[in-house]
């Protein structure tokens, strides 16, 4: 086949007539190839491929074929992507398994909940993505009956409570949290802080209530709670309010490593060694954690393998397969210098 010089943008027009068919033959060829012979869609397959010619999803919507996108809707700052361990693991390990599927993740983010809902639904309508994968949860979380009502396929990542319609993926942390609770414990601790996350996100209400029951469970008063946000500035202004209680913490339970590590800053600023003076304890066991000094001790989750495993059961989802319906990955208690038993 000569190759047929465009002067302008190829279209769908330009490839028809290089390959001698119909624009709807065109539309048809690369949206499952229905009543087309196999030696006609490679024809236009490779008049396509000469012509540099692709078609827009929007294109491939209208005609209802996938859109080949996967859509993730966030309810916070675009700077969570630089500061928030989780979300760059996760989307890592989402994009290894969409991209074996030439699937592309459209994240969009929103500052409250009425943009949240406007959101969904404009991506939904205009047929941007193919289904979603819901992280965040809240409770109530008004993006289930949203999404089903309107046949959205989506897999929520995180324990949801019973009447969630949808398949979930979430790291199995229950026990180490109660793990690493109850070390502090073994090491004589009696008078454990806990900074948590973002208060209406149910993680970080979980993590608060396994750490007041684990508490409970010994007999133990549960210490002062100071929010952190999940954000280092936050776990540093969280440790200070802790600190002007009457009664200082001999431990802190962070929420996650990041506000650790402001917190940590902070003790060594009013001259608390960790962990002589303070116990330091986080979540996440990001890459920083085995580094510092002391090093810190951290429930470790794979969260790259959160995300492939949440992508996968999403693809399943979109290609009219009912995928496991509550998956769980294994965490670990990685202990270390900042909660050691110095005597």
């Amino acid at each position: 086949m000569a190759r047929r010089s465009v002067p302008h943008r190829p279209t769908i027009a330009d490839v028809a007539a290089l390959a001698g068919v119909s624009k709807g033959a065109v539309s048809r060829a690369f949206n499952g190839g229905e009543r087309i012979s196999a030696a006609t869609i490679q024809r236009i397959h490779d008049a396509a491929t000469q012509l540099g010619w692709v078609p827009s999803a929007a294109a491939r919507a209208i005609n209802g074929a996938p859109t080949q996108a996967v859509g993730i809707v966030v309810r916070r700052p675009p700077e969570l992507l630089d500061i928030d361990p989780f979300f760059p693991a996760f989307l890592a390990g989402v994009e290894t398994v969409l991209a074996r599927h030439e699937y592309a993740t459209i994240i969009r983010f929103v500052e409250g909940a009425k943009q949240e809902r406007a959101c969904y639904e404009r991506m939904m309508a205009e047929r941007q993505v193919d289904g979603f994968l819901l992280n965040d949860l809240r409770r109530p979380d008004f993006r289930f009956r949203l999404l089903s009502g309107m046949g959205a396929p989506a897999v929520v990542v995180g324990t949801p409570g019973p009447s969630c319609p949808y398949p979930s993926v979430d790291s199995d942390s229950t026990p180490r949290v109660r793990q690493l609770i109850e070390h502090l414990i073994a090491m004589g601790h009696r008078r454990i802080a806990h900074v948590t996350g973002v208060p209406e996100l149910l993680h970080s209400r979980a993590r608060e209530t396994l750490w007041r029951q684990t508490l409970a469970d010994h007999g133990i008063e549960p210490g002062p709670v100071a929010v952190g946000n999940f954000v280092a500035a936050g776990g540093a202004q969280a440790t200070r309010q802790l600190l002007a209680e009457p009664r200082r913490p001999s431990a802190i339970f962070y929420g996650n490593d990041v506000m650790a590590v402001g917190g940590m800053a902070v003790l060594a600023e009013h001259g608390l060694r960790v962990p002589e003076d303070v116990a330091v304890a986080g979540f996440d066991d990001i890459e920083l954690a085995s580094y510092l000094t002391p090093a810190l001790s951290t429930v470790h989750c794979d969260y790259p393998g959160l995300g492939r495993a949440a992508a996968e059961m999403l693809l399943t989802a979109i290609g009219g397969t009912a995928p496991s319906w509550r998956v769980t990955l294994p965490t670990q208690v990685r202990l270390r210098r900042s909660t050691a038993n110095t005597g």
